[in-house]
């Protein structure tokens, strides 16, 4: 099975899911590749919650799990974004990409190789332009985020969230214990600072309501609860779990995708179009 100008997206997150957005309204048929059990934080915007509810809608579009290549070639007819567990990539050898994003953000490469594709990009650090992505997209916030890189490396990974409203490691909970996480409020919950936000269990439970002992993990500050990891996954210590938003205004926020996921999408799109463009000329 071939599509032409198929582009398969490694990864289904908050920000690969702003990279798929834009190719897929430039008129790209897309593919996205998740793991079995996604952590993504804000659930809102990722179209990794297909892998747990079978669809998922993201502003104006709709992923869809899908198990056989028939699958796939269904959601491209109803205009749908195809989302498949492949983990280690093997459906980009039988679907033959015109590229691949690996937009895991892993901080390092899960492996990507430049062979996959006639066009390989990589987001963020753990890759070499020219040796194991065709391009990089810088994904640290800054003057050069988004920017298209041709040789070299991304900025190394800080450690250290984005700064928002004078915040920016403060805006991230972590588990501080190993166990199983269940939400003791929703995204988009004004929450004050020490508030209990979730709690961890020794054991999976049925339902938050019958959590009677656990270890509490609470705000790290006052703000919105942008993202808070889906109940009963398993965590370990430091392991991320929520994210505020000191940004009590900026509601819709939690619902939309960012400014970040939208930066980088245009980034990819346009080297695509440049890699196109490119070859196009070789050719003549």
């Amino acid at each position: 099975m071939k599509q032409h100008n198929c582009i398969i997206v490694r990864g289904g997150g908050d920000l690969a899911t702003g990279v798929i957005q834009a190719l897929w309204r430039a008129g790209f048929p897309v593919v996205s590749l998740e793991v079995a059990a996604p952590s993504a934080i804000r659930r809102q915007v990722a179209l990794s919650e297909a892998v747990y509810d079978g669809r998922c809608t993201v502003e104006d579009m709709t992923a869809v799990r899908c198990h056989t290549y028939e699958d796939v070639q269904q959601a491209w007819e109803k205009n749908q974004i195809p989302l498949m567990i492949d983990p280690e990539g093997k459906a980009i050898a039988d679907l033959k990409p015109a590229v691949v994003v690996d937009a895991i953000l892993a901080k390092k490469n899960l492996g990507t190789t430049r062979d996959m594709a006639p066009c390989v990009i990589g987001l963020g650090p753990g890759f070499t332009a020219g040796c194991d992505v065709d391009y990089i997209i810088e994904t640290k916030r800054g003057h050069n985020l988004g920017r298209i890189i041709t040789d070299g490396t991304a900025a190394a990974n800080t450690g250290i969230p984005g700064i928002i409203a004078g915040y920016g490691k403060e805006r991230v909970m972590h588990s501080p214990a190993a166990g199983y996480v269940y939400g003791l409020v929703r995204i988009g919950d004004m929450v004050e600072q020490g508030d209990p936000v979730a709690i961890i269990t020794g054991t999976p439970q049925d339902t938050v309501s019958i959590c009677t002992e656990g270890t509490l993990i609470r705000a790290s500050l006052t703000g919105l609860v942008r993202g808070l990891i889906r109940d009963g996954y398993p965590v370990t210590p430091g392991f991320k779990t929520a994210d505020i938003d000191p940004r009590k205004e900026e509601l819709k926020n939690c619902f939309t995708i960012s400014d970040k996921a939208r930066c980088l999408g245009g980034a990819v799109l346009t080297a695509v179009l440049m890699d196109q463009k490119k070859k196009g000329v070789q050719k003549r």
